[in-house]
């Protein structure tokens, strides 16, 4: 058949395509391939993506690692924190919260700083933020100072959350650029399993919860040193005027001489722009972004990447975690931590997956399946709270040897548990009938009642006789349906809804908006974010838990529709030929196939 070329190496260098079934080519090697019909056989030339690009995309994902550590270690480093401090819910949730909203609040400057003074210095700033972060919570002597650690590090992962995706877009060969973003993700994704499982190493350790959080400094430093040594952006240094600079960078970023193509076009693109100021350099960017049509839709369709992101319940499922784990049996605080690993450990593995897939099959396509499973996964998950709640077992026994507020006031235990207060006290036959049950004050520690058979002073707990208090939860036959919901749920949003809005939103702005539009897609990101972490446990008083993930399953139908309408594909397409793709028709099958791939 006809030959397909896949020219050079540079970012600008177009594969075309037969249509839009066809798969580029398995790029962690860049490939051209020549079809000669004349002597009828096919001459290929490999070369390999120079050693230095993957040094600096590596170097840069630690920034991701960061990001996911300084977010899973507050899951496992909370309860000691919260012993050694005597934090209340509300500090509890502060504790967590402070950190995103920083976030959300220091993306914003860092769009500014990336448009400033670069995408280097401000990745620098990043890792000095993050160093001082983990030292000051290391060292924390009282709740003041574990706040300002905690906002500390909310500047960290401002910075490096929208500063990361872009650097390594504008540093990447586009045949390659989508894996290399991803691995952002993917980096995220570790920085929350190995955090956790620092967490279940430390857990038993003597103020293991100081080396848990101070640990975070060493990854931090290592990229200050690594990137002191790094380049920054040619297109940033382009943009500043600095060109032969520029054009040596790509050089290295290539491995080749010839960049001319690829500098040709980015310097086509900047000069563009310059035009672009001069004639509108009375309004402000944000004018400018909101009055080009082009790149208007690419910001509402880029901010919504992020807003469904959040609001399918990302965060809410790595919340809910332990309380999931503890539904199917387990207690002890070290050991469910050792099991949130390997949930995890799930959405880090799966992550790989759309490293693998995203410049085979498409960020489209990925994202599109990957969000019909997340789906499913809620749906499943919202069905076994219910399930749960229709075979909530009953309180069989009144507690009265010692006044018990919670042993008046409920029937079942799905009401028991709804209080903060109580605790569902039982205990289980061969047969798998929950008998002899209490409603019962529960203790501080939330594992044991202050009176009755969940004591741990009672009488009545023997070898023969064993009482579990039940918090937050009711034992059910169906619990195995909730951890299983739970691991598809992060089988299914690593691959897609994990890393393809911040890929996406790293490739689809015009040079002039790139850094600003990520700043507010990013903004958008960490405050849905905030907004259901925070409002998930009254959501749930609310509406019921099932209610909760029903309410999550919608918006994930919703943006299905949405985006199936309306994300088109930037799979082979250059960063300087986005714009073409966002103009016209907001529908995406109003266009020919070929316009979406050629």
């Amino acid at each position: 058949m006809g030959g397909v070329m896949a020219k050079g190496l540079c970012a600008n260098d177009e594969i075309p395509l037969l249509d839009q079934e066809t798969e580029p080519a398995e790029f962690e090697l860049e490939t051209s391939i020549t079809n000669h019909a004349q002597d009828d056989h096919t001459t290929v030339k490999v070369q390999r993506t120079p050693p230095f690009v993957i040094l600096l995309t590596l170097l840069s994902t630690i920034g991701g690692f960061l990001f996911g550590y300084d977010t899973g270690v507050v899951s496992g480093a909370t309860l000691p924190i919260a012993d050694k401090f005597k934090l209340n819910t509300f500090e509890k949730e502060l504790f967590v919260s402070i950190t995103v909203g920083a976030a959300a609040v220091f993306a914003i400057i860092g769009g500014i700083l990336n448009d400033k003074i670069g995408r280097k210095p401000t990745t620098l700033i990043a890792s000095v933020v993050f160093a001082v972060g983990a030292i000051v919570l290391a060292t924390a002597n009282s709740k003041a100072t574990l706040l300002i650690g905690r906002f500390i590090l909310g500047i960290g992962i401002g910075f490096a959350s929208v500063t990361v995706p872009i650097y390594i877009a504008e540093t990447s060969p586009s045949a390659i650029r989508g894996r290399l973003v991803s691995l952002n993700q993917a980096f995220i994704s570790g920085g929350m399993f190995v955090s956790l499982v620092a967490c279940g190493t430390l857990c038993p350790v003597a103020f293991g919860w100081r080396y848990m959080l101070g640990l975070a400094a060493v990854p931090a430093i290592i990229q200050l040193i690594g990137f002191l040594f790094m380049p920054e952006s040619p297109r940033y240094l382009v943009k500043k005027g600095k060109d032969q600079l520029a054009i040596n960078i790509l050089r290295r970023l290539r491995g080749v001489t010839d960049v001319n193509e690829e500098y040709q076009a980015i310097k086509t693109a900047c000069e563009e722009e310059v035009k672009a100021n001069q004639l509108t350099s009375d309004r402000s960017i944000v004018v400018r972004v909101f009055t080009d049509a082009a790149v208007r839709r690419a910001l509402i369709i880029g901010a919504a990447l992020q807003l469904f992101q959040q609001i399918t319940g990302i965060n809410t499922i790595m919340y809910y975690s332990a309380t999931i784990i503890r539904m199917s049996g387990v207690t002890n605080n070290c050991t469910a931590i050792w099991y949130a690993s390997v949930t995890a450990f799930f959405n880090f593995i799966f992550t790989f997956v759309g490293i693998a897939l995203v410049d085979r099959v498409g960020r489209r396509k990925l994202f599109l399946a990957s969000l019909a499973g997340v789906v499913f996964s809620l749906l499943f998950m919202g069905i076994s709270f219910q399930l749960e709640e229709k075979t909530a077992p009953d309180v069989t026994q009144a507690y009265t040897v010692v006044p018990d507020e919670c042993a008046t006031k409920f029937s079942t235990c799905g009401e028991c548990t709804k209080d903060p207060d109580c605790g569902f006290c039982f205990t289980k036959t061969d047969d798998g009938e929950y008998v002899n049950s209490t409603c019962l004050s529960a203790s501080k520690d939330l594992t044991s009642s202050l009176y009755g058979a969940c004591s741990v002073n009672s009488s009545t707990q023997s070898i023969s006789t064993t009482y579990t208090l039940a918090y937050d939860y009711c034992p059910s036959p169906y619990a195995w349906m909730a951890v299983m919901g739970m691991v598809t749920y992060l089988m299914s949003f690593a691959p897609g809804m994990g890393p393809m809005p911040w890929t996406i939103n790293s490739e689809i702005y015009p040079l002039w908006a790139r850094s600003f539009c990520n700043s507010i897609t990013t903004f958008v990101n960490w405050t849905f974010n905030l907004l259901i972490s925070i409002t998930f446990l009254s959501l749930s008083e609310a509406i019921t838990r099932q209610g909760a993930f029903y309410l999550y399953t919608s918006f994930g139908v919703i943006g299905f529709i949405f985006f199936f309408l309306v994300l088109p594909e930037t799979r082979g397409r250059t960063l300087e030929e986005m714009e073409a793709l966002f103009s016209g028709s907001w529908f995406v099958r109003s266009k020919s196939r070929k316009q979406l791939m050629d």
